[in-house]
This record gives C-alpha cells, structure tokens and sequence, in this order.
C-alpha cells in the first residue's frame, strides 16, 4: 500500500513538472497600471495627440524625439518579429504603442483571471498614423485631459499644467520599464525588464530625465524666451556613446618569471540601473588578447558579463554578472611564459550585445543593423 502511494506520488510530480515544462508561459503579472491602454482626451488648443502636430510649434523637440528608440518602439524590425514570435500579445502593445487610438481593437474584458486572454472589439477610433509613432508626445504629456509638464503655462496656445513629477519622469518611465510578477511560482530578484526596480535596489536616485533628456537651455517654440528643457533623446542601449560614457576600465600588467598576468576591472559608473539593463538578453562581453607586431593574433580569453533567467521549470533568478552601479568587477587573463614570444601588445575590448545571436536565430530576425558594438577598445603595449 506505501508502496503504490509513493510511485502516485512521483507520477503525480512528474506529470506536474512535465506540465511546467509545456505549459504556455507568462514571465510578468499584467498590473492595474497598463492592463489596457492609454484612454485619452484630446486637451484644449491641440488639433491632435500625433506628434507631428506638436512639432508644428516645437520643431527642436520633435526632430530629436523622431529620432528616438521610443518612436521607433512600433515600427522597430526586431520588434515587430518578436512580436509575432510569441504570438502577437495584446499586452505587448500597451507598451510599444500605449494609446487606446493607436490600437485597432478595443479592450473590453478579459476572459482569463491574469489578464492574457483580452475580449476585444474594432475600435472604430483607430488612427493608423498615430499608431506608427510609437511612444508618442502624449503618453508623457497627457493626463486627465490636460497637458502637464514640469513647468505650467496658462498663457500657451495650450494650458499646460505644472507637474513636479514630470522632472524626474519616474511615473511616465516606470509604466513599462518596470514589469513584476509575484506569482508563486517566480522568484526574480529584479523584474524581466526591471530597470526601475535596480535603480531602487542599488539606492540611486530615481532620476530617468537627468540622463536620458539632457538639460539644455532654449526656447521651446521658435522666437519665444530661453528657459530650461530637455532635449527628448531618450539615448540608451542603442547609441553607443551614452553606453560607453557609463563604462570605467582600469588595466594593470604583471610580468614575471612565469608569465604575464592582467587584471582588468571594470566598474558601471555612469548608469543608477545595472549595465547593460532592459531584456535579459542584452548582454556584455570583455576580450583580453595579444597581439604581435606583424598583426599576429596570440592567446585570448573573453568574459560574459549577463543576466541568466531559469524560465521552466519554475522561473528563478539563476546568475547575474552585470556591472551593478558602485560594485566594479575584476577579471584575470594569465599568459604563460612560454607562450609570450612574439607578441608585443596587449588588446582590451568592451562589446554591448542588444541581443542573444541564439534568440535572433530563434525568432528568424534577419538584422539589417549591427546587434552588437564596441563601447571600449584600447591596444596596449605588453610590460617589458
């Protein structure tokens, strides 16, 4: 009788985990904050929420924000392939394209307690050009029918009211960089795509706006008084320079009997979130190699610098190498004596992967831009 007991009970956790391992799988909690998008009042003196209009009067803000990942956020290719790799989820768009009038259907329930399996319905209100500007104007700057922004203006063609928040941009920001689950079977120690959330674990201050919109002082419509803005770039893993500019690298040589030996540290000084931060498969990589005069290309070794994830059976935070801010990491490269002979230099690169080339070939994205590029790459000569 125990006997029998006990093999139901390991067909019954087999059977559960085999279960675990081909369910269909949620890595986020669908939250109140963006279960369904954005509905929006057109607010007094706007002609419309598209951001082309905006640029009518502010040009300068509206050349940068067109060059932004967050008006690419629809239109992206990876995305777009992505997208339909896990089968076009409805959720996915309340983030790329978060307004209720860039979606072409309505939400109007859901059939299933986690909020997946949206009801839906035409949305007679669709506007296919604004759909296609992604994170538009309006996602930021529109609230309960009126414009807000950091500074308000009841003299402007359009009332704009002052909200303090929008300074630091943290309530705007965190509506999608910031997905939690706290289901019981996740044991994340931050998010899936949890930059908010390492800002607050590594106690930096919450201040989106500080790096991503740079302070400059201009008129905000042509022919109007100076005053403090910033300019609507939102630069971050896809410009290089804005990587790069968070990255310290520190190299030391020992050269003895034995061999040479380099210790390299590297430290995440600029970035209050983890670098590299976003999706789990982002990811650095540091390669450590000599070089001869002739261009001869010597012993190497190369460090990967990542967030790991175990997605099945249970989802758990496995490893997270990534260069946390204030907390430098050192690596060792050992070079034996005998192997030294005739290389003269010593190469350091530092390379920012936007993307796993195993889930690239997953999903069949066929990139037309680089998925990875140098953010630091200095050639040393080898101690005597």
């Amino acid at each position: 009788m125990k006997k029998t007991l006990w093999i139901l009970v390991v067909l019954a956790l087999l059977a559960f985990l085999g279960w675990r391992f081909l369910r269909p799988m949620n890595i986020f909690e669908v939250g109140d904050r963006f279960a369904k998008p954005l509905k929006m009042e057109l607010p007094p003196g706007l002609v419309s929420l598209k951001a082309k209009d905006c640029g009518d009067c502010h040009a300068e803000i509206y050349t940068e924000w067109k060059e932004s990942m967050h008006a690419k956020a629809w239109t992206d290719p990876y995305y777009q392939v992505d997208l339909r790799f896990d089968g076009n989820q409805q959720i996915c768009l309340n983030c790329h394209i978060p307004l209720e009038n860039q979606q072409e259907n309505l939400v109007l329930g859901f059939r299933d307690a986690e909020r997946f399996d949206p009801i839906l319905a035409p949305n007679p209100n669709f506007d296919l050009e604004l759909q296609q500007e992604g994170v538009t104007c309006a996602v930021c700057h529109v609230k309960e029918g009126q414009i807000i922004g950091p500074q308000g203006n009841t003299l402007a063609p359009h009332p704009t009211t002052r909200d303090p928040e929008m300074a630091k941009g943290m309530t705007a920001c965190a509506q999608c960089h910031v997905v939690a689950n706290h289901r019981w079977d996740v044991f994340y120690k931050i998010p899936p795509c949890g930059t908010v959330a390492e800002i607050k674990a590594g106690g930096q201050e919450e201040d989106c706006v500080g790096c991503h919109l740079p302070k400059v002082e201009r008129p905000l419509v042509e022919g109007y008084p100076s005053r403090p803005s910033g300019r609507h770039l939102f630069r971050g893993g896809h410009h290089p320079p804005t990587v790069a500019q968070a990255l310290a690298v520190q190299v030391r040589q020992r050269k003895g009997t034995q061999g040479l030996e380099v210790e390299v540290t590297l430290e995440n000084q600029g970035a209050a979130h983890a670098l590299p931060t976003g999706t789990p498969d982002r990811h650095l990589t540091l390669r450590l190699r000599l070089l001869g005069p002739q261009g001869q290309i010597g012993p190497e070794e190369s460090f990967v610098l990542k967030r790991s994830v175990l997605w099945r059976p249970f989802i758990i935070d496995w490893k997270d190498t990534r260069l946390l801010r204030g907390q430098p990491k050192n690596f060792v490269f050992k070079v034996d004596q005998s192997d030294l002979a005739p290389y003269d230099q010593l190469e350091v690169l530092v390379t920012y992967h936007l993307l796993d080339k195993a889930r690239r070939q997953r999903i069949g994205y066929q990139n037309q831009e680089p998925i990875f590029y140098p953010i630091y790459q200095k050639i040393f000569p080898l101690t005597p």
